[in-house]
């Protein structure tokens, strides 16, 4: 005979698909009836109409499959507005939402990837580096920075609307990272016209509304030069990393090293450079060519102070990664592009050992980031 006991324990091992955590210490089993060799099972959803509800059932049946259950009925309810409340407060660690980040753990790195000006490739090098480091076993975040430029969510091949409810949003996922993007709110062609305070206020619902859980790694995808943004984020992450990339031509250098200085003056500390398009290689005759120079990468090192973490040559599949939001390190991970991308990955998580954390004066206040997303239902 089954027992209601030996249900239970099987069923720690299904987790909420977006919080990653077990639905009992969540607060969602609700309940658990045993009749011979059929099984009840009451669960809680954060939201009516949830569409995740069918691979909750789906996860549940095959926890207790093992037990020899003949019959698993799952029925799902909605939370009440004081149960979502208590879970928001649970996953905040009964902290108010106004007192830190969200993320649950104190040992998150955070690295913001700076590029002096646009064209870089430093979009293509953080969505790499993400599922580098994901595909190493770490627990990795990418919260898009560039709200006017956004491109990580089509790179990454995340596609669809968080889902939000009473203050906190829950980031969308893909090749194992957790990703927010202003590009999950707006459509991709509509352009952003914001200013100063409104990309201020993004930022901080970004930080302060979503929750990331127990990350390992964010990185934060910074819009090109040391605008309103850049400043916004190094104020909410004092003491937080900066990755900077560049190409090889010395225009690209130069900017390179502004965006690499200014954290010098913002409490962020550079960490190392990263040079992209270093060369091209002739698929014909196997020639190298230095399209944009060479040293550049090098030079901004030295001139920061930082090692240089990676040369990544220029190859037309890391740009078909991109395009179809499969990133080389997942799609064709051993050619010179991809590994040039994985060892700087494991080279920047060598580098990011001394963590962030202490409180952050984060404010998550009641509006929604990116008009309204905290009350759509999934």
């Amino acid at each position: 005979m089954v027992t209601e006991a030996q249900v239970r324990e099987s069923l720690r091992n299904v987790l909420d698909p977006e919080i990653g955590r077990p639905i009992e210490d969540l607060g969602m089993l609700q309940g658990v009836a045993v009749d011979g060799d059929r099984v009840r099972v009451d669960v809680l959803l954060t939201i009516a109409g949830c569409p995740l509800q069918e691979r909750i059932t789906d996860d549940v049946r095959a926890a207790l499959a093992p037990l020899g259950v003949r019959e698993v009925d799952v029925r799902m309810t909605p939370m009440s507005e004081e149960q979502r409340a208590a879970l928001v407060t649970k996953l905040r660690g009964g902290r108010p939402p106004e007192q830190r980040t969200f993320f649950t753990s104190g040992d998150t790195s955070v690295i913001a990837v700076a590029s002096g000006k646009g064209g870089v490739g430093k979009s293509s090098v953080t969505v790499n580096l993400a599922c580098a480091l994901a595909a190493e076993g770490r627990r990795v975040g990418i919260l898009d920075a560039d709200v006017w430029g956004f491109s990580v969510p089509r790179m990454m091949g995340a596609f669809g609307q968080p889902v939000g409810f009473n203050n906190m949003i829950l980031p969308l996922e893909a090749h194992g990272v957790k990703i927010i993007s202003m590009g999950f709110f707006v459509p991709e062609e509509t352009p952003v016209i914001w200013r100063g305070p409104m990309l201020h206020k993004a930022i901080e619902q970004f930080l302060g509304d979503v929750y990331w859980g127990d990350l390992d790694v964010l990185l934060a995808d910074l819009p090109p030069g040391t605008g309103d943004v850049s400043i916004s984020l190094a104020s909410f992450l004092p003491g937080a990393s900066m990755l900077v990339v560049t190409t090889p031509q010395e225009a690209a250098r130069k900017v390179a090293e502004r965006a690499g200085k200014m954290a010098e003056r913002t409490n962020l500390r550079p960490i190392g450079v990263i040079e992209n398009m270093s060369w091209f290689v002739c698929p014909h005759c196997g020639e190298r060519t230095e399209i944009f120079g060479e040293g550049g990468g090098a030079q901004a090192a030295e001139t920061l102070g930082v090692p240089l973490l990676g040369q990544v040559p220029l190859v037309p599949s890391l740009r078909e990664g991109g395009d179809q939001g499969r990133p080389i390190v997942v799609s064709d991970p051993d050619p010179p592009a991809g590994i040039a991308l994985r060892e700087a990955a494991r080279r920047v998580a060598q580098a990011t050992r001394t963590k962030v954390g202490k409180p952050l004066p984060i404010m998550a206040g009641p509006g929604a980031a990116a008009g309204g997303a905290h009350e759509r239902e999934r």
